[in-house]
């Protein structure tokens, strides 16, 4: 929600600070008066950013995500940072100091005055400045002490309740992004700084604070009930006189409403003919409206905050049992359309946040690239910005949004209620005016660990995904659904005793055997929100997160236990993960390539064939089925992963299989069943489809099929049948054309394991060349 609310901001970021540091515990430092006698050296700082970015400029520190340099990040985690800057004081009306993230236990100080403490990394802390500033023109002193997370904790009691990573419950105190702790994704990385944009901020005598521009009802081609919820600060010394008027546009859609009122805060509610309406991708436009909303006194405007937003309905249509007594449903209802999406989970962007907002416009193209309809934020990260949501709504990308509890069951008693309220209440208010976001989820598998992993206790039971964030979103989000955990184990699920992976809405992860295995090719799900399958990054990729004599062979090699699961030293098991993977290419070609190139090349195109097979099968299925978010797109540091772009961008094979199947229109073949596989056309958008479909086998290109077909707008039709024995290891190549001009391509491999890793690469030129794309490994 790109916004202008007229109020001037003097930004403090960029290098004029410097950054001090020392193990707490060992200096007797308390505030500022105290750090000249301690004599400690001062580094060069940029902000925003984080210590380790520091102390790597300073030559203090390798690069904490290459090679096993992460173990060296365990000792900083006890140490004490000291930022200071000076700055001449400007010309501002009544001015607040904002940090938009600081991480994570800090004092701030400004001019030897304590302004106040934080503790939490995720959400933006504003100060009262004014009496403490000099005068203008004059030089100020701002200093920021932040403490060592760990040592701020360490005397917390953990309950038996919260159950969890058994490596670390630190974070149970902590309001950090969760994954900084260590995860299978992403190495320990407590880190500190003042991460995002800090700045002085005028505070107009007249402001617009909030405001909520919400659909409540749709008739699509006919009308849209709108409501504009607002709150404002007025400081005229009475309220007489006051109208607001809101005022939007969208190509030749057009609509401005003035209402006299009586009070600086309150609703406008109005009909908006024949609305231009927000679409997720393949299904229409995302269409956006620049608003403005403007405060006027007498007929002069006192303020005024300008945004763009979409006029959309989005419903989640879902049950809360998935058996055979009670089939399942999962599905998003967009603008009074069921709509089948496809996407990817949103993981860090990088370990060191700071760095995010350079690379999250670059990853989102990737996505947008995709033909993603959806993407979910998964809750072991931070929150992130406007900038991320905005090209969201611009690219017709859904968003759900997980709040940032991950895997852990959380502390339950009033205290950290009353602690996790504002970040719930700030995430609600402030992004909720964008189109994209489609549900707010409590929290990512907290009913899988009360239930599942160390149950059984009653996810039920639990007062954050339960009481207290459902309750913030009824009242500050009247269009949202609201999803307790993902998975989400329902009352009568439980009553019935349920496994997590009889639910309508699954992660699906299980044996990570061969991936037309039965749990994956029979799988129970409606919609799977993760599921995924290793593959190597580019051999290049490898060679720069490794040191060189651990780039090869994998076998008993460190590096590579680090860099797949196993970022914490001597803690976290790595899995088998590299050993799953290795199990997997021999899964499907009886082999595993002793050579590093081949044996990467095995691997991505073990994932690829098993993502591209994932999205098929979700397909096929519908209506039942109403969508698949897969894990995941993009690394958020130098890994072997799910990941189908590593983190230096480098493309794996699966991001090439997943375009072609992402696309509206896809022809897919099944699984054949009494000798023969059926071949459908799947049509997710709102246009019916005719055209032109040819299937060929072999290197040889037979012609096994060549026939015209009509897919139904939103649906799926099958077109015909190919005679295909299970013992026949074969490629057949599907070309289409629909409408005149639309082309597509893809896929499918016949047979059982195990297939010839060098018949396989003799497919692979002709699989490349039916659409070229660029990739190597």
């Amino acid at each position: 929600m790109k916004s202008d609310t007229s109020a001037k901001t003097f930004d403090l970021g960029g290098t004029s600070w410097t950054m001090r540091h020392f193990l707490e515990g060992t200096l007797d430092i308390h505030s500022p008066k105290d750090l000249p006698k301690a004599k400690l050296k001062a580094i060069p700082a940029t902000v925003p950013g984080n210590y380790e970015l520091d102390l790597m400029a300073a030559g203090e520190l390798k690069d904490p995500l290459l090679a096993d340099n992460c173990f060296a990040l365990r000792p900083l985690e006890f140490h004490q940072w000291w930022y200071e800057r000076t700055f001449n004081t400007p010309k501002l009306e009544n001015p607040e100091l904002v940090f938009e993230g600081l991480d994570d236990i800090a004092d701030v100080w400004l001019n030897g005055v304590k302004l106040g403490s934080t503790d939490n990394a995720l959400i933006p802390w504003r100060f009262e400045v004014a009496k403490h500033l000099a005068p203008v023109g004059k030089k100020n002193v701002l200093q920021v002490c932040i403490k060592s997370p760990v040592n701020a904790c360490r005397d917390k009691q953990i309950e038996p309740w919260c159950r969890g990573h058994d490596f670390d419950g630190g974070r149970l105190f902590l309001r950090k992004p969760p994954h900084c702790n260590g995860w299978d994704i992403m190495p320990r990385c407590l880190s500190g700084g003042i991460w995002r944009p800090v700045y002085l901020r005028e505070r107009p005598t007249n402001e617009v604070i909030n405001c909520y521009f919400v659909t409540r009802r749709l008739q699509p081609g006919v009308k849209a009930w709108i409501n504009v919820f607002y709150n404002c600060h007025c400081s005229s010394l009475t309220l007489d006189g006051l109208a607001v008027r809101v005022s939007g546009s969208c190509g030749k859609s057009k609509f401005s409403e003035t209402r006299n009122v009586m009070f600086s805060s309150g609703l406008i509610a109005f009909d908006l003919q024949k609305p231009v309406l927000w679409w997720p991708a393949g299904y229409g436009e995302p269409a956006l409206y620049d608003v403005t909303f403007e405060l006027l006194q007498h007929g002069k405007v006192l303020c005024s905050k300008k945004f763009r937003t979409g006029i959309r309905t989005i419903k989640l249509d879902r049950t809360d049992l998935n058996t055979p007594e009670h089939p399942g449903r999962f599905q998003f209802i967009v603008n009074g359309v069921p709509v089948f999406v496809k996407g990817s989970n949103w993981v860090p962007a990088d370990a060191l946040h700071s760095r995010d907002a350079k690379r999250i416009p670059k990853i989102l193209k990737l996505f947008k690239e995709m033909g993603c309809s959806i993407l979910r934020c998964w809750g072991g990260n931070v929150y992130e910005t406007h900038q991320f949501f905005d090209l969201c709504d611009e690219y017709g990308i859904m968003v759900w949004q997980d709040f940032a509890f991950a895997c852990w069951s959380n502390l339950q008693d009033q205290e950290a209620l009353d602690r996790y309220r504002p970040e719930i209440e700030h995430v609600v208010r402030e992004y909720r005016q964008h189109p994209c976001i489609a549900l707010w989820a409590g929290d990512n598998e907290v009913d899988s660990a009360l239930w599942g992993w160390h149950g059984p206790t009653d996810p039920a039971k639990n007062r954050i995904n339960r009481e207290l964030i459902p309750q913030i979103v009824d009242r500050l989000d009247l269009e949202r659904d609201y999803l307790p955990s993902s998975p989400y184990m329902t009352p009568p699920a439980v009553a019935l005793n349920l496994d997590i992976h009889q639910t309508p809405e699954q992660h699906l992860w299980g044996p990570r055997d061969y991936f037309k295995s039965n749990f994956y090719a029979n799988n129970t799900a409606c919609f799977a929100s993760e599921m995924g399958y290793h593959g190597c990054p580019a051999t290049s990729s490898i060679q720069k997160m490794m040191a060189p004599k651990y780039v090869w062979p994998y076998q008993n090699n460190p590096q590579w236990d680090i860099h797949s699961t196993n970022p914490c030293p001597h803690t976290i098991p790595s899995s088998g993960r590299i050993e799953l993977m290795t199990k997997q290419i021999l899964e499907m070609f009886g082999e595993v390539p002793t050579e590093f190139h081949e044996y990467v090349t095995a691997s991505q195109i073990v994932q690829a064939e098993a993502k591209k097979f994932f999205v098929e099968i979700f397909r096929q299925r519908r209506p039942f089925t109403g969508g698949i978010i897969w894990w995941n797109m993009m690394d958020g540091w130098p890994q072997i992963s799910d990941a189908i772009v590593d983190y230096f961008f480098q493309k794996k094979l699966a991001f090439h299989y997943l375009k072609r199947v992402h696309k509206p229109l896809c022809g897919i073949i099944a699984e054949p069943e009494a000798w023969n596989a059926n071949v459908l056309m799947c049509n997710d958008s709102l246009q019916e489809r005719t055209g032109h479909l040819t299937v060929t086998r072999g290197l040889k290109r037979e012609v096994v099929l060549d026939v015209d077909f009509r897919a139904p707008a939103n649906g799926n039709i099958q077109v015909g049948q190919i005679r295909m024995p299970r013992s026949e290891n074969e490629l057949y190549l599907l070309e289409w054309t629909a409408n005149g001009k639309e082309r597509g391509v893809n896929h499918y491999i016949s047979g059982t394991p195990p297939f010839s890793f060098a018949t396989y690469k003799k497919w692979l030129k002709l699989i490349r060349e039916l659409d070229p794309f660029d990739w190597s490994c």
